[in-house]
């Protein structure tokens, strides 16, 4: 995972999706939970591109390419529908309909993590502060998963090798490798793949580094380097775990 750092809000949801939200609000004070809500609003082409656009085509939690294997979903970080504390607990409603098309809520996430690891899980510190309505405010909850919009993963998560794990043992990290599956083993796999092209890349510029001589070999040596940095912005597939396995083995590589 990596920071999110939020583009502009669409103009649907500023619009069309304020409208609605007032009208669920409307509905939870006359007394009727039963919400239904619009996809084609949190959904609509201009949100989910923004989304994409904003995090470079990955996934906003494992960090996988999305738009290489599917169209992605549109995740809503505290659910709208419902919630549970912990994977066994039955389904509470409602769940935070009024954040429903609010911007600060949506994230863009791969179908996995969305529907097979997160799907209505939203942990809190305290599951007494949790917000049931538009009255009570969300600002008191302490929630266990990461917004990576809102807090930097990489301060709570990190990594050994391809293996992320808590940062210090961070309740945090703990609770969003968990919750996420962030460490299933066909991710792991995918990250091992790309760490397998990593070092061999620093392999190389080390080696190259020692035959200063060698002119050619200093021009594929600095190709290689441009290529490594290319691996560790935020722009590319698992950059949190480059990034962390390239700054650990850089001693006496200048890059």
């Amino acid at each position: 995972m990596i920071f999110i750092k939020r583009s502009d809000e669409p103009e649907v949801l500023k619009t069309i999706g304020q409208a609605e939200q007032l009208a669920l609000c409307a509905q939870f004070e006359q007394g009727n939970p039963n919400f239904k809500f619009k996809s084609s609003i949190y959904g609509h082409d201009s949100v989910k591109t923004a989304l994409r656009t904003m995090q470079h085509g990955k996934c906003c939690f494992c960090e996988a390419e999305i738009t290489h294997i599917s169209f992605g979903d549109v995740e809503h970080y505290r659910p709208k529908g419902g919630h549970k504390q912990n994977e066994s607990d039955k389904l509470t409603k409602p769940g935070y309909y009024w954040l429903a098309y609010t911007w600060g809520n949506l994230l863009f996430c791969c179908t996995l993590c969305n529907q097979q690891f997160k799907k209505n899980l939203f942990p809190l510190k305290n599951p007494a502060s949790r917000a049931r309505s538009h009255h009570d405010d969300v600002a008191a909850e302490e929630p266990l998963l990461i917004n990576p919009s809102v807090l930097n993963p990489q301060d709570y998560i990190g990594f050994r090798d391809e293996i992320p794990y808590p940062i210090a043992g961070h309740v945090y990290g703990k609770s969003t490798i968990e919750i996420l599956g962030l460490d299933r083993e066909n991710l792991n796999e995918f990250r091992r793949s790309k760490l397998g092209l990593i070092k061999k890349l620093l392999d190389f510029i080390t080696a190259a580094e020692k035959r200063a001589d060698d002119i050619e070999l200093q021009k594929l040596a600095e190709e290689a380097k441009q290529n490594l940095k290319q691996h560790t912005l935020q722009t590319a597939e698992f950059s949190a775990m480059v990034s962390s396995f390239v700054f650990r083995h850089v001693d006496g590589v200048d890059l």
